[in-house]
């Protein structure tokens, strides 16, 4: 079993920066990918970024330019800094872990959701 803590999220002005955190926790989690979902009231959820364990990442090409991720292998952890910060940001953002080590391996495990709200 995969446990995944997030943490991070909150409100912002527009044009304003947050860093997502999740810390995964569990057997095997170190080898296989992590990434984000998120999803705004209304929508359909969005792969937002992915990251393998071997430092291939994944960011969706709206976003490239002002959302990153990283990893932490010692700690199992992965990072989504998120720049410029725009209203249509908001969403609920969830961390994930893959069911394999390809940056493309779809999720198996879920964190809780973590809130981003953008507004003035």
């Amino acid at each position: 079993q995969v446990q995944l803590v997030e943490s991070g999220g909150g409100a912002v002005q527009p044009g304003g920066s947050l860093r997502l955190s999740c810390r995964a926790s569990g057997s095997n989690v170190f080898r296989n990918a992590m990434g984000w979902y998120r999803q705004a009231p209304g929508k359909q959820r969005v792969l937002v970024a992915a990251v393998t364990n071997g430092n291939t990442k994944s960011v969706h090409v709206s976003l490239k330019g002002r959302f990153s991720i990283d990893r932490d292998n010692s700690i199992d952890a992965i990072y989504l800094t998120m720049n410029n910060l725009q209203a249509d940001d908001s969403a609920v953002y969830t961390c994930y872990s893959a069911t394999g080590e390809l940056v493309n391996s779809p999720p198996a495990y879920w964190g809780q959701g973590t809130q981003v709200t953008v507004s003035s």
